[in-house]
């Protein structure tokens, strides 16, 4: 048999080459990985794993929470709530210069905490935000680019599948993961309203200043943003809070949310089921991407590749925060070409025993070693540096699937320009990256607080 390094790139290279001819992941890592499992050990190993396999993985108790919170996001798509926060923002910053492009991003920012799906907020916030910002006479770069950006949100800010699957497949506590979450989602808000701001005022022309709303509108604007921020409030608080677990977060979730729509008219039976229909594509889809990612970890575990990688790192002699920032890079170059959570799923499985083993051990990483931090922390600190470079991939070309949304719903914006207007949110998401690179307690300080 070939060495483990050549048989598992060779693995990867059939990977990527299935995906590139159109063929859906879940299947690509399906072949690759029960094909694997059939070459290395035999075909008996591969249907003995194959008997329990699927019901080992999808009974676990944690992953009845992802369909739930797309549910939700369905929901909220329905309902309306993409308009209600648009309109509410725009209220209170739409008379600044660049204030309705800001409005698109605390908009982006608010459904993406409800939806947790960067292609749906940007979709979505695209519909409600780009009429307004044409309205105005924002440049075409601005106002497409603060959309794809905006879109990257929906991600990061709790409640993510993506940061759901994380969680499940490293072991870490989703609660823990939503709150190391929290503050580097709004570092992102913030530091995407700078950009505008600078933008702006380099370049006045691109957003001029919006009309100021009269009273009755401003407070109309403000009551409508009332139900969402309970919403947010009651979901995220009472996981904070100890109230109950993610899976009945969610639910309470999709039934506030279904009241909303309902009390609107904007839910009714065509609807829900269009909701239902929609969830239960998108949950088959994510758990047919979990099974496959399952096989490949197997083979890659079999073939004995993970431990490999990791001997040829600490006989590279480099330093642990450079393997964090190589990887860092890796993940960059790998999101131009898959979507977040199909990449989540191929290589956390591959880079987090390197970098645990990096760090001490399992059962050691204590003060001073590796990355100076315990294993527990490095597992949260890695995974929401992960998901926010996995979010870059979503607004870098040549793919950037972020853009591609924006881009069909402004025809009229050459596809140059959105990248063009993408790029100083680009820059402002590596400078977080850097922020949290050097400032882990950034992510760590929440999640220490509420477990103390």
């Amino acid at each position: 048999m070939a060495d483990p390094i050549t048989l598992g790139l060779a693995a990867l290279v059939l990977l990527v080459v299935l995906i590139a001819i159109r063929m859906p992941i879940g299947y690509a890592m399906i072949i690759v990985g029960a094909g694997g499992i059939a070459l290395v050990n035999g075909p008996t190993l591969l249907l003995s794993q194959l008997k329990t396999l699927a019901y080992g993985q999808f009974s676990v108790y944690d992953l009845s929470v992802v369909p739930m919170f797309i549910l939700m996001g369905e929901l909220a798509v329905v309902a309306g709530l993409s308009q209600a926060l648009f309109r509410g923002a725009n209220a209170w910053l739409g008379w600044m210069r660049g204030g309705t492009a800001m409005a698109a991003i605390a908009g982006c920012a608010g459904f993406g905490a409800v939806c947790g799906s960067s292609l749906a907020t940007a979709s979505t916030m695209g519909k409600v935000a780009l009429p307004e910002l044409k309205r105005y006479n924002y440049s075409g770069a601005l106002a497409t680019g603060s959309l794809a950006a905006g879109g990257v949100l929906g991600i990061l800010i709790p409640p993510s599948v993506v940061l759901i699957i994380y969680a499940i497949i490293v072991e870490a506590n989703i609660v823990t993961m939503f709150a190391a979450a929290l503050l580097p989602g709004i570092l992102a808000v913030l530091l995407f309203l700078a950009t505008i701001a600078i933008y702006v005022a380099i370049w006045p022309a691109a957003g001029p200043k919006g009309g100021a709303a009269d009273r009755a509108e401003f407070r109309a604007a403000t009551l409508g943003l009332l139900p969402v921020i309970g919403i947010f409030g009651l979901v995220l608080g009472g996981i904070y809070g100890g109230l109950f677990n993610p899976t009945p977060a969610a639910a309470v979730g999709v039934v506030l949310v279904w009241v909303y729509g309902a009390l609107r008219g904007r839910v009714r039976l065509a609807t829900m089921k269009t909701a239902l229909l929609a969830t239960a594509a998108t949950t088959g889809m994510i758990y047919l991407i979990l099974f496959g990612a399952e096989l490949m970890k197997i083979f890659m575990s079999r073939i004995g590749l993970p431990q490999q990688a990791a001997a040829w790192i600490a006989e590279s002699g480099l330093a642990p925060m450079m393997v964090m920032v190589l990887i860092l890079l890796a993940l960059i170059a790998l999101g131009c070409l898959m979507d977040s959570l199909s990449m989540i799923l191929l290589v956390i499985p591959f880079f987090w025993p390197m970098l645990m083993e990096l760090n001490g051990g399992l059962y050691q990483g204590a003060e001073g070693s590796g990355f100076g931090m315990a294993t527990d922390d490095l597992k949260i600190w890695f995974g929401i540096l992960a998901l926010i470079v996995v979010e870059l991939g979503l607004i870098t070309p040549p793919v950037g699937m972020n853009v591609f949304v924006i881009s069909a719903l402004a025809r009229d914006t050459p596809m140059i320009e959105t990248f063009k207007g993408v790029l100083p949110f680009f820059l402002a998401e590596i400078l977080r990256v850097a922020l949290l690179l050097g400032f882990p307690a950034l992510t760590l300080w929440l999640p220490d607080m509420l477990g103390g």
